[in-house]
């Protein structure tokens, strides 16, 4: 998973029923582009994310 500061999160649900989760990436702690990542999401908590593989970066 490569991203920058600016682009998306995205974590898909792992239940039928749950809504995924979006956030922007606020900070890239990784080298390269890697994670772990500081997001807000959109609910206006911030935090240090390490996404699984439910997760996707979509550029901003």
């Amino acid at each position: 998973m490569h991203a920058a500061a600016g682009d998306h999160l995205v974590v898909e649900s792992n239940k039928v029923d749950a809504p995924r989760r979006e956030g922007e990436i606020l900070e890239v702690k990784g080298a390269d582009g890697a994670p772990p990542y500081v997001v807000r999401w959109s609910d206006g908590h911030e935090g240090l994310t390490f996404p699984g593989a439910d997760a996707h970066v979509v550029s901003g």
